[in-house]
């Protein structure tokens, strides 16, 4: 360790990232942390590797930005290693069990991108049923004049909307649909005493009484293509699926063949199984609507997320509760 470093007072943060995402307001964080990173920290011919094992009995916490992994392997290298402070709300790339049975606490975004995301769900569900987006290219290439009126679409009011996840962005999606006069009711892992809405267990009797599911749950062992054949046949021909959680909720080949079919009645994706590929299928087909995994990415999301961080990092250091701890399910 350098001279310079022996006398710099502020604590120690590891930033985990793969070589083409950063934290945007990283240098922020050095206000208050001696931040390494290991893609701009690192010297002339060391490797990762070596450049973590230098490190490794300082490392006390570590900020890790998804997608990047946080898995055994790495735990192995950070013996000293005791909380995980994650930038997103989904913790799916963080091996959670293992860093508690290893006792390293692990956080995650809370409510930072809770309302955006529940913004973009609506603005992709609006799209799909009034074609927003298929109208636009209807209108660019010129086909207004040569065939005349756009198709009628479908109003959102009134709609019988299912929630799978009434965490945080599930509840502001509740809102927002409400306000727009549509009956919702909701799929959890447990019946919220909090949410004012039908709840059911299953998400196949979800989806029996829903026009509408909007997908936000957490992506865990237990919810991995929670939306399958099942659940899209009782959702039926005039349904729709929106996706705001993160892709492999849905089992995307069997949704794909469903719309193929016609047996679905549109889709709205920010997410997918296999980012960046999208099924190519899709790409023609008008009551689909695709977004490049952007609900969360705003300037005012960023601000969010970097307080959340802030809290947490600086919690930690002084032996104070987290502010948004995860815990083991």
């Amino acid at each position: 360790m350098s001279e310079e470093a022996d006398h710099d007072h502020r604590p120690l943060v590891l930033m985990h990232r793969l070589p083409s995402f950063a934290l945007p307001f990283r240098d922020r964080l050095h206000s208050h942390f001696r931040v390494l990173d290991p893609h701009s920290s690192i010297t002339a011919g060391e490797t990762p590797q070596a450049f973590l094992s230098r490190h490794a009995a300082s490392v006390q916490a570590l900020i890790t930005v998804c997608p990047s992994p946080v898995a055994a392997d790495l735990l192995d290298l950070l013996p000293s290693l005791r909380v995980v402070v994650g930038s997103s709300a989904g913790v799916d790339h963080i091996d959670v069990a293992e860093c508690h049975r290893r006792g390293i606490a692990v956080t995650n975004a809370g409510n930072a991108f809770s309302e955006d995301v529940a913004d973009y769900a609506v603005a992709l569900l609006l799209d799909v049923l009034r074609r927003v987006s298929a109208g636009n290219r209807f209108v660019r290439s010129g086909s207004w004049p040569q065939k005349g009126e756009y198709p009628l679409c479908s109003k959102l009011g009134g709609k019988r909307v299912g929630i799978v996840g009434m965490g945080s962005i599930g509840s502001e999606v509740a809102k927002r649909l409400a306000a727009f006069g549509c009956r919702v009711a909701y799929n959890s892992r447990n019946k919220k005493p909090s949410a004012p809405y039908p709840y059911y267990a299953n998400v196949c009797d979800l989806a029996v009484n829903s026009d509408v599911l909007v997908v936000c749950c957490a992506l865990t062992d237990k919810t991995h293509h929670i939306i399958n054949k099942d659940v899209l046949t009782a959702l039926g021909r005039d349904g729709i699926i929106i996706n705001v959680g993160r892709g492999a909720l849905v089992d995307e080949k069997e949704l794909v063949q469903y719309l193929a079919r016609g047996e679905i009645g549109g889709a709205g994706f920010d997410v997918f199984e296999k980012e960046p590929e999208v099924p190519k299928e899709l790409f023609a087909m008008d009551n689909v609507v695709l977004s490049p995994h952007r609900a969360v990415l705003t300037p005012e999301s960023f601000e969010a997320v970097f307080e959340v961080i802030m809290a947490n990092l600086k919690a930690f250091f002084s032996n104070k509760p987290l502010l948004s701890p995860v815990k083991l399910e």
